[in-house]
């Protein structure tokens, strides 16, 4: 029997109807809904008894989903499913994975301990790792994390002549090496002073011998663009074309994005991790993939 896909908070985003047209699952209906207080009134209308479910849940600006998620769970453990598998493409709390000032919650580890409460196996796309060496430090059952580096650098690969693939900061390094040794094409690391959340300071190294290629700014989550509009400019002044700027997560505000396109840079490409006009890298194959790998 076909496991149940669940398909939470947008029943018709790309990915939900990629993984519907690989006909590995069966579509499982809810009727999730608020009452005019605001509560949320959850259930399950297809039955799940010892039924293997998937619930692709989009948790981006995850506080008003949050509640709705763990009471379907909580409505699939009561009527005995057999596994219950949260597919999050972007994995929200994981920036706050230290105490920076006296009396923080450390909201990374109670995000987690939430979700392992309520479900028995988590899979994600590239979250942000930065303290933590691997999901299992915070999170208490099975985690699956896929990596989309590949599928980015077969599209910069098919789409962009004479890249130069350019990590913002010392925390994309690991992004930018690995993307360009996929692709064969050199890389740069910058260096970033972060003063605020829209105040930072880039600077470049010397990169004058690879003007001729055209830069490819690549990270995992794109926030406020701050970093690549500073990057683009820095680029500018050292002799560049303007970049064509990729990020995994498209986290940013639509005012943050439209910044973000009217600067020195080309285009924004993100994936299809979290539903944006942006999204041009699909990453639907990755998550087919490793949930055909479970269930068989």
């Amino acid at each position: 029997m076909k496991p149940l896909l669940f398909p939470l908070f947008n029943n018709n985003s790309s990915l939900g109807n990629q993984l519907l047209s690989s006909d590995l699952f069966e579509l499982g209906s809810t009727d999730i809904r608020r009452f005019p207080d605001g509560e949320s009134y959850v259930r399950t209308i297809t039955p799940v008894q010892h039924r293997n479910v998937v619930i692709l849940a989009n948790l981006h600006r995850p506080d008003d989903k949050l509640l709705p998620l763990l009471f379907l769970c909580q409505a699939l453990r009561d009527q005995q499913a057999k596994h219950i598998t949260i597919v999050s493409p972007y994995l929200p709390y994981m920036r706050q994975d230290k105490r920076f000032h006296t009396g923080e919650c450390i909201t990374s580890a109670v995000f987690a301990s939430l979700l392992s409460e309520a479900t028995d196996e988590l899979i994600t796309i590239d979250p942000h790792l930065h303290r933590y060496h691997s999901l299992s430090e915070i999170y208490n059952i099975k985690t699956q994390v896929l990596k989309a580096d590949n599928t980015i650098a077969n599209w910069i690969k098919q789409n962009i002549k004479k890249p130069l693939v350019i990590g913002p900061d010392s925390e994309s390094e690991q992004w930018a090496a690995a993307t360009a040794e996929m692709i064969g094409c050199p890389h740069l690391v910058l260096l970033k002073e972060r003063f605020g959340d829209r105040d930072v300071k880039i600077s470049t190294p010397d990169a004058g011998i690879l003007t001729d290629h055209t830069p490819v700014l690549v990270d995992d989550i794109i926030s406020t663009g701050r970093t690549m509009i500073e990057t683009a400019d820095m680029l500018k002044a050292e002799g560049f074309r303007a970049p064509i700027c990729i990020g995994v997560h498209a986290v940013f505000s639509e005012n943050d994005y439209q910044a973000l396109a009217d600067s020195d840079i080309e285009k924004v490409i993100t994936c299809n991790t979290i539903e944006h006009h942006s999204n041009g890298i699909d990453l639907s194959e990755l998550i087919i993939n490793a949930l055909e790998s479970q269930f068989n």
